[in-house]
């Protein structure tokens, strides 16, 4: 007994075919690659805004310790001019698979750090500056950025641990292979021991 398929049936079985391979396809992680590397874009976007935000902040708290402390034109020279190179470095998204791109940025934003940390520390030697409301303001924001940068540091290596793990480790590797060959391993954002500390504004 021969059976025979009708068109409409034909077109049913290629359907119910086709519907369960895509369906088996999403549960092996097909998907896996572009979405980590999309968090991990995502993650190192908030890195950037947060050095922004922080770079955004020194020049009212470069103003604010000049009205108190014009002897220290040197160390206030250092961090606007630490601000300018640091704010020029970025990195797009896209470029994140070169560790010499990622380590250009993190050289910038250590070189502003340590600027930022000694005119902190000059602002011992004026009382009336470490009581000036605008100061305080600056320095609790200035505190609250750099807590923000830690987390989103943080956020960013553990997205891109995720998504590196996932293009060396099977099935991964061979799904990146096969239909994302351009996904390469994202650089980490690490930095010299002595630069991991944030700078201290607690006086």
């Amino acid at each position: 007994m021969r059976l025979s398929l009708t068109a409409p049936a034909i077109r049913m079985f290629a359907a119910l075919t086709l519907t369960g391979l895509a369906l088996s396809l999403a549960g092996c992680g097909v998907n896996n690659v572009p979405t980590l590397e999309e968090q991990a874009k995502a993650r190192w976007s908030d890195v950037q805004n947060q050095y922004q935000r922080r770079a955004d902040l020194i020049p009212n708290l470069v103003e604010t310790v000049k009205g108190f402390a014009r002897q220290e034109e040197k160390v206030l020279t250092e961090v606007v001019e630490a601000r300018a190179k640091a704010t020029q470095v970025n990195i797009d998204a896209s470029k994140l698979s070169d560790p010499e791109a990622v380590k250009r940025f993190q050289e910038a934003q250590a070189q502003l750090s340590g600027a930022l940390g000694r005119l902190l520390a000059v602002s011992e030697n004026y009382p009336d500056l470490k009581s000036n409301q605008n100061f305080l303001a600056l320095q609790s924001q200035l505190e609250g950025t750099e807590n923000r940068i830690a987390v989103a540091r943080r956020d960013y290596i553990q997205a891109v641990q995720a998504y590196n793990t996932e293009l060396r480790t099977i099935p991964g590797r061979w799904i990146a292979g096969w239909l994302y060959p351009e996904a390469k391993p994202m650089a980490t954002f690490e930095t010299a021991p002595e630069n991991q500390a944030a700078p201290k504004v607690s006086f």
